[in-house]
């Protein structure tokens, strides 16, 4: 398998960003949902925040890196759909790319929020730049958590409308995302 991607499949590289990051995610959401349950007796009740931080930031900067590997090499054509089809994969590839670095963001914005840094896996500490903003923890915070649960919705959606590809349209689109190329019949 080639690592850039060509005009008829993804490359190595998108492929393991694309399934690495949604298993970041959601692995990160079923830990934030766990995490906020613990009691101040937990061992994990300062632990498992301090692992969502370091994870988060980690996320960011490979976000950032899938976000430069896209210009560096364009993920394949679009196969032929309706008009509205194709608007809708790019708004819906728009809005989850939007709304996981909102999410990432209003994560730093809850952490930073009493002006220290996070300590990430307690090997360097990025620093807080913005703190002091009215309730910025609560806002951040509120946000973090719709912002959650609206990517677990469009992700779930982006799923099924792969499905869809694949099982009734009967196109590549799936098979792409793994490497392959060929339209199916």
């Amino acid at each position: 398998m080639q690592w850039r991607n060509s005009p008829s499949r993804y490359g190595l590289v998108a492929i393991l960003l694309h399934w690495g990051v949604a298993l970041v995610f959601f692995g990160m959401f079923a830990l934030g949902l766990w995490m906020v349950g613990q009691d101040y007796y937990s061992p994990w009740y300062r632990t498992a925040p301090e692992l969502h931080k370091s994870i988060g930031l980690v996320l960011l900067v490979v976000m950032v890196g899938r976000l430069v590997w896209r210009f560096v090499s364009p993920p394949p054509p679009a196969l032929v759909h309706s008009r509205p089809t194709r608007l809708a994969v790019k708004a819906g590839h728009a809005l989850l790319y939007l709304g996981l670095f909102a999410l990432l963001v209003s994560g730093y914005l809850i952490s930073t929020a009493d002006g220290r840094g996070i300590a990430v896996f307690g090997l360097f500490e990025v620093p807080a730049t913005v703190t002091g903003l009215p309730h910025q923890e609560d806002v951040a915070g509120k946000i973090h958590l719709y912002l959650a649960w609206t990517l677990v919705v469009l992700s779930a959606i982006h799923a099924l409308a792969a499905l869809k590809h694949h099982f009734v349209d009967r196109d590549a689109t799936l098979v792409r995302m793994f490497g392959r190329t060929g339209r199916r019949a």
